[in-house]
């Protein structure tokens, strides 16, 4: 108890740190473990949340981090969000944590991970004001064509079917690889469901970006900023993060400007330095910590 304020309450910690955000999670994992076949796992995400994961099934990453800090930083107003292919839920909870007035819609086609998402939405207390759908994002029955949004988040597969080891467990080839659209879809569907002045975020292999540029191109999108993510010091950059909004809601002399500079290149109006997660001795680094702290998520090293 705090002697000069007596309503407010020590924070809990972890390792030090001062857990923010408001203690809403109720999660019975023994109650709800009854319902599956297979073991779940219950872990933190930002502040007090919680997200249910299959042991054995694709996890949350540190993509799905950077995802949902580009989109909530950079995004200039965000009412209303979209994650597209939502997978388990933790781009789009992350989001919804930060972004705490935002009416959230997840759009999932896999049937064992909308079940997770569902139980991880309903468990932090966000219910009232995020919506989840059991569709594939480019059936006309996921969203109606009236239906906008200022932010939407996407972390599409990264490989074509094809190009390597298929895993193993079945929610991993589908996060994985293009099974149900390419960043092209992806892409399509956003420019299609973007509000004025709305952006797509994306985090896509730095190596696949010529299909991500050519899909930018095709859907009427403009770059605005991109990101090269590396993950160790000293190592070449393993993902590009990337926001786009309409080429139609930027001034014409503006787009021209950016094409010209660009020349046979995609143009971009803001290509940052690399960010990099850990140093080269592989301890992550200030910047990254920061960013967590931000995402409020621990700062430990």
């Amino acid at each position: 108890m705090n002697p000069v304020n007596p309503e407010h309450k020590e924070p809990k910690r972890f390792k030090g740190w001062a857990i923010p955000g408001p203690e809403i999670t109720a999660f019975d994992l023994e109650e709800i473990q009854k319902s599956f076949d297979e073991p779940l796992t219950l872990d933190a995400l930002s502040g007090h949340l919680r997200i249910l994961q299959y042991k054995n099934g694709h996890r949350y990453s540190t993509d799905d981090v950077l995802a949902a800090w580009y989109g909530t930083s950079f995004c200039p107003r965000a009412e209303k969000v979209l994650d597209m292919g939502c997978g388990i839920g933790s781009v789009g909870m992350l989001a919804a944590w930060k972004l705490p007035g935002a009416k959230m819609i997840g759009v999932e086609a896999q049937e064992r991970s909308y079940r997770l998402a569902q139980l991880s939405v309903a468990g932090n207390g966000f219910s009232d004001r995020y919506e989840l759908r059991n569709f594939d994002l480019r059936s006309p029955e996921a969203l109606k064509d009236s239906e906008l949004f200022d932010l939407i988040l996407t972390s599409p597969p990264y490989f074509p079917l094809g190009t390597g080891l298929l895993g193993n467990h079945p929610q991993k080839v589908e996060c994985r690889f293009e099974v149900r659209g390419s960043v092209q879809d992806y892409l399509e569907v956003a420019s299609r469901h973007l509000s004025s002045c709305g952006i797509v975020v994306s985090v896509f292999p730095y190596n696949q970006m010529e299909r991500a540029y050519e899909s930018i191109n095709k859907t009427g999108l403009f770059l605005i900023r991109q990101t090269p993510v590396v993950f160790r010091e000293g190592d070449e950059p393993l993902l590009m993060l990337f926001a786009a909004m309409k080429a139609s809601d930027l001034p014409e002399e503006l787009v021209a400007r950016q094409k010209l500079k660009a020349g046979a290149e995609t143009p971009c109006l803001f290509t940052e330095a690399p960010l990099v997660v850990r140093n080269a001795q592989g301890v992550p680094t200030d910047f990254y910590l920061a960013l967590k702290l931000s995402m409020g998520m621990p700062p430990t090293i």
